[in-house]
């Protein structure tokens, strides 16, 4: 980052191959509505672009990228107080037992994550999916580093407690 504030445009063009699809994971599990992840991601590039110039080191480069992403999030969810979620399913294929199977506990698990109150599967969703530290989560989201222990290990227990239930539920209809 430090190349690229420094006018160095292939340092940005390493920055976002090693860096965009961790940023669109982010927001994808973040943004309480799809048609905005394309718009938050393009646009925390955009804000990366433009704070270039004053960008210090305080903190890992991604904590200060998924940053400009979640404040442009806040940004749209105080804009749009009604918000109406796309709970369109996700699009299956046809596949063998096994394969179909695997699809379920894949979107169980996708439905879980999604029902977590948001600190927790931010937390989740930081760590798990984009790879953040701790330390660096506690820095994302202005929260002491056991907080953070505390959202994840909660949000683990309801996953757990959730799956666990709809696990029990098929074997009944079964």
């Amino acid at each position: 980052m430090l190349r690229y504030a420094d006018g160095d445009l292939a340092a940005f063009r390493e920055l976002y191959q090693r860096h965009q699809r961790g940023l669109y994971r982010f927001v994808a599990w973040r943004s309480p509505r799809r048609d905005w992840v394309d718009e938050v991601a393009q646009e925390a590039w955009i804000g990366l672009h433009q704070a270039r110039g004053r960008y210090v080191p305080s903190a890992s480069f991604r904590t200060f990228l998924y940053q400009i992403a979640r404040n442009r999030l806040v940004d749209l969810q105080r804009q749009s107080p009604l918000l109406s979620v796309d709970d369109a399913p996700e699009p299956q294929s046809p596949a063998a037992d096994a394969e179909l199977e695997s699809q379920q506990m894949n979107s169980a698990l996708h439905q879980a994550i999604r029902a977590l109150p948001g600190e927790q599967k931010e937390a989740l969703v930081l760590q798990q999916f984009s790879g953040l530290s701790l330390e660096e989560i506690a820095t994302l989201t202005d929260a002491p580093i056991e907080t953070v222990k505390s959202r994840l290990r909660y949000a683990m227990r309801k996953l757990r407690e959730q799956l666990s239930a709809g696990v029990a539920a098929q074997e009944e209809q079964a």
